[in-house]
């Protein structure tokens, strides 16, 4: 029997640009596709983390919490990049909670609220870490062809978060993701730091895609 899916990187109408997923649907759909767990990471936010830890728990699904967040680019700072934050236990959790808090407080970019590196430096414990794919700073360089960078800035992520930082990797046909892919594993394979495949969901079923353009839109 092949191991199950499980929706690592997904958006709910709470990332209020992006997506169209409802909480209650979007457990039912996990339950209807005998998913064991599924996370809810929405845009730099966790305003949904309660209604949907007691939904997942009453059908019997294992909610995994976490965050999209924005980190800040040093070099642009109206082009941040983006990182995948999952609380593995209470302690990431509270220090997820801290970090976006601070991000609203002391980092709006753009009307962005953005989370400086160097913060992670003090809240990394319980958190585990995907780079953020091709959106990601490790991405982002690979994409310039500066490996180098991308070598210095996974160096720096295995050392904050040891074995909990995963290299992402999403296939959902938009520009670049084959060439972020290809450089990706074979730096990942290089580098002995594991990969881990995701698909950014911002809704459910294909016929919803019309909506979603629609919410984009507005």
């Amino acid at each position: 029997m092949s191991s199950p899916f499980i929706h690592l990187h997904v958006h709910s109408e709470y990332s209020l640009y992006d997506s169209v997923v409802r909480i209650k649907s979007l457990v039912a759909c996990a339950k209807e596709n005998a998913m064991p767990a599924v996370a809810l990471t929405d845009m730099a936010n966790m305003f949904a983390v309660v209604k949907f830890y007691r939904a997942a728990v009453s059908a019997g699904i294992k909610p995994v919490i976490g965050s999209d967040v924005w980190i800040e680019n040093s070099a642009d700072r109206n082009k941040p990049f983006r990182l995948l934050l999952l609380c593995q236990d209470t302690e990431g959790y509270r220090n997820l909670s801290r970090l976006l808090t601070r991000a609203y407080t002391e980092g709006q970019h753009s009307g962005r609220p953005c989370i400086s590196r160097d913060w992670i430096d003090h809240a990394a414990g319980g958190l585990i870490a995907l780079s953020g794919a091709q959106q990601g700073d490790v991405g982002q360089a690979l994409l310039s062809n500066n490996k180098s960078l991308a070598t210095d800035l996974l160096a720096d992520y295995q050392q904050l978060f040891g074995d909990r930082f995963y290299i992402e990797l999403q296939r959902t046909g938009q520009p670049w993701q084959e060439e972020y892919i290809h450089s990706a594993a074979a730096l990942a394979t290089e580098m002995s730091i594991p990969v881990v495949a995701t698909n950014h969901v911002h809704f459910l079923t294909s016929d919803e895609f019309d909506a979603h353009e629609v919410r984009v839109c507005i």
